[in-house]
């Protein structure tokens, strides 16, 4: 291969960890890697398989010039390679129109990646995001059972093939779900979404769709329901949020097809996500109805887990994904493929955590000065609550409300730092005031690209899980 075939899509270098294999072999950053034993992989999943070879020979293009290198190790032990992408040759794109879709609710300026919508199983595998599988393939098929990549993330929303189609404004919508029946007959792992759209999929149209699961699909792994999330941006004239009423249905009609999947199927299968029972102002299920919290990352279960997290029931952090746009918005973490050889994939989700990827700011405040906890609307219906059981005078919630968004936003994960410049601003001068890791990308930037140092209050960035926030709130390192 001529030094002038260099690949544009090729996987660029950003990190090599001191004293690895890579590192001994003479790999830098920048490096663009052409191919890995002899071949050129498509997506971090082909990398990962790849490299995990005792023997790994890369081609390497350094400046215009083409090396190889010849590295030897432990079978599976790490590369020690960072690079830039999840995928290296193209994300597949989404040709769905769906009208809730929270892409077409972004405000323009915002960083370019954010804009992208995806449909890519890839991505649904590596972060957890959900596809709708219109444009998935019979050799998609034929590589996610080869090489077992479960779990993968189905957005179901309809089992009406007519219903469905309406909402992804797709014709293939109507079909589609015929290649979730082919990976459930082959054994993956899936895990289901419902975005209930009032007025569309809600009333008769949802339990038609549970019934639909029942029959069609009772290997799905879980089913969450989740609400439509609304920006001031949508002009969608038939999108609208949920009445108090509406909410309470769907509540009430989640609990009773739990009862029903029980007694079929011996497990509740379907959850509804904590922003339902906020909405309908009614009680968040005990911990022991989520069933080991399948869907946490789904904001299923997150309440409860932070419950017990916050008074000490679990020496185990859950912690959310970073969230919507955490596929697009970093470089992958070898967590999310690491294992792959191991039967039935690596069984994770988790790729997209950003807890511990963000150093704490230096404070000059003391240690002993009163503390703020900085937190969306639904966080602070969660955390406020928790708190106040403390008894303690010297620490009170920020509620941060989402004016950069609008609409029901009230998820922590989309705090930015236009918001936080508004509330800390108000605020006294030498108090501590907590940061949740959540709302910030790996670089320390929040998703309108305002930095942490740019607030005009300094802020202490913490894990976004109940030990943590205990841990903080008594000082504990």
């Amino acid at each position: 291969m001529s030094a002038t075939s260099t690949r544009s899509l090729a996987p660029l270098v950003v990190a090599v960890a001191p004293g690895s294999p890579a590192d001994q072999a003479g790999l830098l950053a920048g490096d663009e890697i052409a191919r890995v034993n002899g071949d050129v992989p498509r997506d971090i999943i082909e990398w990962q398989l790849a490299t995990d070879e005792a023997e790994v020979e890369l081609d390497v293009l350094r400046g215009g010039l083409e090396l190889s290198m010849s590295i030897e190790k432990a079978e599976g032990a790490p590369l020690g390679v960072e690079v830039s992408s999840a995928v290296f040759d193209r994300v597949r794109t989404c040709d769905n129109h769906c009208e809730f879709c929270f892409i077409y609710q972004l405000p323009k300026g915002m960083r370019r990646s954010l804009y992208l919508k995806d449909d890519d199983y890839r991505l649904s595998f590596l972060y957890g995001n959900f596809t709708t599988l219109t444009r998935f393939t019979e050799a998609d098929l034929e590589r996610v059972i080869t090489e077992r990549l479960s779990p993968l993330h189905v957005s179901i929303h309809a089992t009406d093939p007519d219903v469905r189609s309406q909402m992804l404004k797709n014709p293939r919508g109507a079909m589609s779900l015929r290649w979730l029946r082919a990976l459930l007959d082959h054994g993956i792992t899936v895990r289901g979404q419902v975005v209930v759209c009032p007025g569309v999929n809600d009333g008769a149209v949802f339990d038609d769709t549970m019934a639909g699961v029942l029959d069609q699909y009772p290997e799905l792994d879980s089913v969450a329901v989740v609400p439509l999330g609304i920006s001031k941006f949508n002009g969608e004239a038939a999108m609208r949020l949920h009445t108090l009423d509406e909410a309470r249905a769907i509540v009430d009609a989640v609990t009773d097809w739990q009862d029903v999947f029980s007694a079929t199927l011996g497990r509740r299968m379907v959850y509804a996500a904590d922003e339902y029972y906020l909405m309908a102002g009614v009680p968040f299920p005990d911990a022991e109805r989520y069933d080991g919290f399948p869907m946490h990352e789904d904001g299923i279960g997150m309440a409860r887990t932070f419950e017990r997290e916050f008074h000490g029931h679990t020496v185990h952090a859950t912690g959310p994904q970073r969230g919507f746009f955490a596929a697009v918005d970093g470089p992958p973490n070898p967590a999310a493929y690491t294992g792959l050889r191991t039967p039935g994939g690596c069984g994770t989700t988790s790729a997209a955590t950003a807890s511990g990827d963000v150093a704490s700011v230096s404070l000059s405040p003391r240690r002993t000065a009163p503390i703020g906890v900085l937190t969306g609307p639904l966080g602070a219906a969660v955390i406020g609550p928790l708190i106040e059981s403390l008894g303690r005078s010297d620490i009170r919630v920020l509620t941060v409300e989402n004016h950069f968004f609008g609409g029901n936003t009230g998820v922590t994960g989309l705090m930015t730092g236009e918001d936080l410049r508004r509330v800390l601003a108000a605020e006294p001068m030498g108090h501590r005031y907590f940061l949740p890791d959540v709302c910030l990308s790996d670089d320390g930037r929040f998703l309108d690209g305002v930095t942490v140092a740019e607030l005009p209050r300094p802020v202490e960035v913490i894990a976004t899980d109940g030990i943590a926030l205990r841990a903080a709130l008594e000082g504990t390192p």
